[in-house]
């Protein structure tokens, strides 16, 4: 369960510590927006191309060595982006993409085999973690820059400290390791079947989107706040509360969840709180600016949540499973990889960040409708059936 703990403390903060510094990185680059949008959208890349291979090379040797491995590739590039130049920034994001996408989905696999009878609570307390340290990578990157006047650069290298406390943890679990065996009797059939299925595809649809829209804030909120006179401390800590209200609902909604009939209902309410919180963001109003993040960081606790739910919960099999969960973190980020770039993009052609915000709140519309899909009380392998038959 420590183990558990501290490589979810891992999956965020890498990526999260960015968007407080952005604007510095930006400057001191001397790179476009767009360009400043593929510092997160890289590791989305990774998460996309190399989610469906997680699965295979843990079955070849074992999930607790390949876990193992990715943390030690993510202490690498952590290290090479933070001290090292403006190509080593992006060689070494690309380096944090591939670990992380590793990590992303071999974790909930693991809780899935070690803990079977408690998936809600353990997948809501490792969603905890995982946000209580990405609102910390967001709100201590500005004032970890003055210790010592290291910049930046000390800044972000600070997150290599947690990734090798973990490594030394999760050292002796690799002795432990079980072969995965039922990824090996996935069929083609099976595999085929999440192609062919409107509700698979609604799942990874709800995945991506939700992804996109917490990667892009997560990217330029602090820039977007700074236009409006914040200071970059005070941006900082607004995406630090944004991140903060996430964290109790990754641990409620897995349980609520779970003791749903359906969970239509929570998909709806997901996609209505995106809404209102971009929408408030937009008006601009600076008392509402805390509720608008705070509702913004509600809807992503609960998309993330239902997102991993959903992978268990619409299957009926564990191959169904990690089958849906490779299918869903693949397309569903690439779908999001877009997100930082298109928003950065638009800022650049339009010279504000009015149509950028209408874009996401355009999204949060397509994420109800998909919600509700994804939300309703069946299993992929019978939706596909009753298709099939119709």
């Amino acid at each position: 369960m420590i183990g558990v703990i501290l490589i979810a403390a891992n999956l965020r903060a890498p990526l999260t510590s960015i968007g407080s510094l952005i604007t510095s990185i930006r400057t001191d680059l001397g790179i476009s927006h767009a360009l400043a949008g593929t510092i997160t959208t890289l590791p989305l890349l990774a998460f996309a191309l190399l989610s469906p291979f997680a699965p295979k090379i843990a079955h070849k040797i074992t999930m607790e060595r390949t876990i193992f491995l990715s943390l030690v590739v993510l202490a690498v590039g952590i290290v090479l982006r933070s001290l090292f130049g403006t190509g080593a920034l992006f060689a070494g994001t690309i380096l944090i993409g591939v670990a992380i996408a590793f990590g992303n989905v071999l974790l909930p696999g693991f809780i899935k085999m070690n803990f079977p009878l408690k998936v809600g609570i353990m997948t809501g307390l490792y969603g905890v973690f995982m946000n209580v340290f990405a609102a910390l990578g967001s709100g201590l990157s500005v004032p970890l820059t003055t210790i010592g006047e290291i910049g930046w650069e000390g800044s972000l290298a600070f997150w290599a400290i947690p990734v090798f406390i973990a490594i030394a943890v999760w050292a002796p679990q690799m002795k432990k390791g079980k072969d995965p065996t039922e990824y090996s009797k996935a069929t083609s059939k099976e595999k085929l079947s999440l192609a062919r299925s409107p509700l698979a595809w609604s799942i990874t649809i709800f995945m991506g989107l939700q992804s996109l829209i917490f990667y892009t804030l997560v990217t330029w909120l602090p820039e977007i706040l700074q236009g409006m006179g914040y200071s970059m401390g005070a941006a900082g800590w607004m995406l630090f509360l944004m991140q903060f209200a996430i964290i109790p609902f990754t641990f409620i909604i897995p349980i609520l969840a779970e003791r749903m009939k359906n969970q239509v209902f929570l998909g709806v309410a997901t996609a209505v709180l995106f809404i209102l919180g971009i929408t408030g963001v937009l008006i601009g109003n600076a008392a509402l600016m805390p509720l608008a993040v705070i509702l913004i960081g509600i809807g992503a606790g609960s998309a993330f949540s239902l997102a991993m739910m959903f992978f268990s919960m619409r299957t009926s099999t564990a191959v169904e499973a990690s089958d849906m969960s490779g299918m869903a973190q693949s397309f569903g980020y690439l779908l999001a990889a877009a997100g930082p770039i298109a928003f950065g993009g638009l800022h650049d052609l339009t010279g504000n960040w009015t149509v950028p915000l209408i874009m996401l709140i355009a999204l949060a519309a397509v994420i109800l409708i998909v919600g509700i899909i994804a939300g309703k009380d069946r299993v992929i392998s019978n939706a596909v059936l009753e298709e099939s038959q119709n």
